[in-house]
Order: C-alpha cells, then structure tokens, then sequence
C-alpha cells in the first residue's frame, strides 16, 4: 500500500508541475529573450521541483516556490556561463602615474586654497556659477542679489583667482601654463 500511494504522490506533483510549465516558461523567456534557453531553464526547474517535491512544506506556497527555483537556475546559468578572461593575457597600461596623480591632488589643493581667500560674495558667486552651474539668474534669485552684482562679482572673483594662481605655478618652473584653463 505505502508503494502505492508514493506512486500517486509522485504522479500527482508530476501532474502540478506540469500545468505550471506555461507560466515558467513565459516568465523564463520574459528573463532572458532566448526561446532554446527559456526552455532550457524551465526543463532544468521542473526537475529540481520533481527530485526535492518533498521538500515542499506548504503546498500552498508551491507555485512561488517554483518560482524561486526558476530564479535560482536563471542566476546558476550566467554564473556558469560568465565570460572569463585569463589574468595573464590583459595587458595593463595606465596613462596616470603616481607623480601624475600627486601633481593633480597638488594643483587641486592650490585651487582650493585660492578660492578660500576670494571674499564671501565673490565665492559664493563663483561656486554658484562655475561649479554647481547655476545661471546669473538663478544666482541672483539664490543670494538675492541684483543679477549686474552676480556679473560683476564673478568677473572679480575670475580675475583675482586668475592672478592668485598664476603668481602660485610661476613659484613651480615644472608647471606648464596649459593646466589652467577656462571653464566657462
């Protein structure tokens, strides 16, 4: 009798599985856009339900724990099948050298620096505009300032940052002029 009723059991979650291929396959497909691997992923998901079928606690919950399997061979499959590539054939070159990088950080801490010393209107001004983007309009609505105080305290923050960074890279012969440039 026990025989009998594991073969039924077993024929009965056949039967379950089976009426639930149509929607794994349409969720399969809708993953990853490939008909054979569809198939393939939803072949490969009733036969882990079939072979752990007792391992299922609530019944209730089958469908979302097919569901789960599905996503765990769909996540196995490109784990699988990632592209790898031997360390030893990439060729690594990189245009940035330490003293490059320690140049830039230095240049950038000058600006920094330099910016600190302009007046509070003129650094608000030139932070606004030149490095958030804002437009003279927006400025002027922001500090509640006229827009020609805006242009006019740009124009002063430009000119006193341009002199205060010149006088810095002269003290540097190995600094070309190049470096600064015009952002806007």
């Amino acid at each position: 009798m026990e025989l009998f009723d594991i073969f039924r059991r077993n024929r009965d979650s056949r039967n379950q599985l089976e009426q639930s291929r149509a929607r794994l396959y349409r969720v399969a497909f809708s993953w990853c856009h490939n008909a054979a691997l569809a198939d393939d992923l939803v072949q490969e998901t009733l036969l882990k339900a079939y072979r752990k079928s007792d391992q299922l606690r609530d019944p209730k919950a089958g469908q979302a724990w097919l569901f789960s399997i599905l996503s765990n061979c769909y996540n196995d499959h490109f784990r699988r099948n990632r592209e790898t590539e031997d360390i030893d054939n990439i060729t690594l070159v990189d245009d940035t050298t330490p003293e490059t990088e320690t140049d830039q950080l230095q240049i950038v801490d000058k600006v920094r620096r330099s910016v600190a010393t302009l007046a509070e209107g003129q650094r608000q001004v030139m932070t606004l505009v030149d490095l958030e983007g804002f437009s003279y309009n927006e400025v002027s609505n922001i500090l509640d300032i006229p827009i020609g105080t805006v242009m006019s305290r740009l124009c002063r923050a430009r000119n006193a940052l341009k002199e205060r960074l010149l006088t810095e890279f002269e003290k540097q012969p190995g600094l070309q002029e190049a470096i600064l440039r015009r952002v806007k």
